[in-house]
């Protein structure tokens, strides 16, 4: 059967739509206005199968409130480079039931101009580009396709999709809380660009995916910008047995991280910012308590450790910035990431951070990526428990980074092994001789293998041999 086209144009039609719902395949909007689009989103919602919406119009559209899909059906949204704009704290495009959604050719933007200072989650939540929400008992594999998309001045995340029963409130990959549904999450983004999102609230991530029930992530990014994002320039974060499994190719991160800008706090972090004492010798009450009064508190981390009767082994206080690109397991699945082509620069805390906890294990590849200019490492991978680490650099290089230039740690029971081939290290940590750490602190081998590698700033192995 061919496709059926509905051109919308009144509310007439629309309701025409809705009486005939398994009609409604393919709806075109000619109106240039935010009616027009609602109006075909809650016809294509009222179908029994995937709708295609299609914005036929010339020209840009202002809207007042969010472009909601709340079907269950599949959605793809094709535009013809429009802007669909907001001058509020709105959220573009959501979709709320968990609908595959797949997007085409438009620029979402806020109103931009978001700060710690000038919070866009003081009236309510921050606003996000394009938001998918899956139901809690929904199965199979969420899938977000993005395609010719940029996404601009939103106060918090640029794209979110998210499976996590405690939404905003989820937290990080590891330690969050939250159930979610036996779904995976899939995540495509081709030729997409991400720019000053993030930046109203605290952990407003460029792109960030949630998962914390039985599935896993897959991601897939090509020829993609993601640039100063308030959080991480892309997080994704397991909290259940999946695997995250992510192929970044020709894609730039670059200056994330500065929500919590540096030049606000500093004088608000104690002085000592760290400290460590002997057994019974402090007590909490002797130390600086949370730091408060600041444009936002969050921003400020306070770690303290007890000794065995209570008092106070170590505090330390630091500003909470964030990464390039940043992946966190949690439970029983792993870390398969493979980096091609792609640049990581200027992002205020690590470039790459793949942190695993439990069973899995870590799999890095970076062929023909740089990683330079970051505030922290390059790149970071670090297994806490009993899983294997893998590296390779290939082609790659770790160029004046503020920490190491590439860091693999395997802190329980498993293997490391690492190559660096045809790969370059320069300017790292003040030239500390920390081009490449690679670390095995319990039971398991460790290797690092060099060949036709040039490593100016050296080598700091703990438990791994050199070949």
């Amino acid at each position: 059967m061919g496709t059926t086209t509905k051109t919308l144009l009144t509310s007439t039609a629309v309701a025409l739509c809705l009486s005939a719902p398994a009609l409604a395949e393919t709806l075109t909007v000619t109106e240039a206005t935010e009616a027009a689009i609602t109006d075909a989103l809650a016809a294509a919602a009222a179908s029994d199968s995937a709708s295609t919406v299609v914005l036929a119009f010339e020209g840009d559209v202002e809207i007042t409130e969010t472009l909601a899909y709340d079907g269950q059906s599949a959605l793809a949204l094709i535009g013809n480079g429009q802007t669909i704009s907001t001058a509020d704290n709105v959220t573009p495009l959501a979709a709320t039931q968990g609908a595959d959604l797949h997007v085409v050719d438009l620029t979402l933007a806020g109103p931009g101009s978001w700060t710690v200072q000038n919070r866009g989650d003081m009236d309510g939540a921050a606003a996000k580009g394009i938001f998918v929400d899956l139901r809690d008992d929904q199965t199979g594999t969420a899938t977000l396709v993005v395609e010719d998309v940029t996404v601009r001045g939103v106060a918090g995340y640029g794209i979110h999709i998210s499976d996590c029963t405690l939404a905003d409130e989820c937290g990080g990959g590891q330690t969050g809380d939250g159930d979610g549904s036996d779904a995976g999450i899939s995540v495509t983004l081709r030729d997409v660009t991400i720019n000053d999102v993030g930046n109203g609230t605290f952990d407003g991530d460029g792109l960030r995916a949630d998962e914390r029930g039985a599935g896993g992530i897959s991601a897939l990014i090509i020829g993609s910008t993601v640039s100063m994002a308030g959080a991480d320039g892309i997080e994704l974060d397991e909290g259940g047995a999946g695997d995250v499994v992510a192929t970044i190719i020709d894609t730039r991160l670059v200056e994330n991280g500065a929500y919590c800008t540096p030049a606000l706090f500093k004088d608000a972090i104690p002085d000592p910012d760290e400290a460590e004492f002997e057994q019974g010798a402090a007590a909490e009450a002797d130390i600086p308590g949370p730091v408060t009064g600041t444009p936002d508190d969050t921003c400020i981390e306070r770690v303290v450790d007890l000794h065995d009767d209570g008092s106070v082994e170590a505090y330390e206080f630091g500003l909470d910035l964030d990464d390039g690109i940043d992946f966190d397991e949690g439970g029983a699945g792993s870390i398969h990431a493979v980096f091609l082509r792609s640049t990581i620069s200027n992002n205020l805390d690590e470039g790459v951070d793949f942190d695993e906890a439990g069973d899995g294990a870590i799999d890095a590849r970076f062929i023909d990526t740089v990683a330079e200019g970051n505030t922290d490492d390059g790149y970071k991978s670090s297994e806490e428990d009993a899983g294997s680490v893998t590296g390779l650099m290939l082609r790659s290089s770790a160029m004046g980074n503020g920490g190491k230039g590439a860091v693999f740690e395997e802190e329980g029971d498993g293997d490391l092994g690492v190559t660096a081939e045809a790969s370059s290290t320069a300017n790292n940590d003040d030239s500390d001789d920390t081009g490449i750490e690679a670390v095995q602190e319990d039971s398991g081998t460790g290797t690092l293998k060099l060949t036709d590698s040039d490593l100016v700033d050296g080598t700091d192995l703990d438990g791994v041999e050199l070949r």
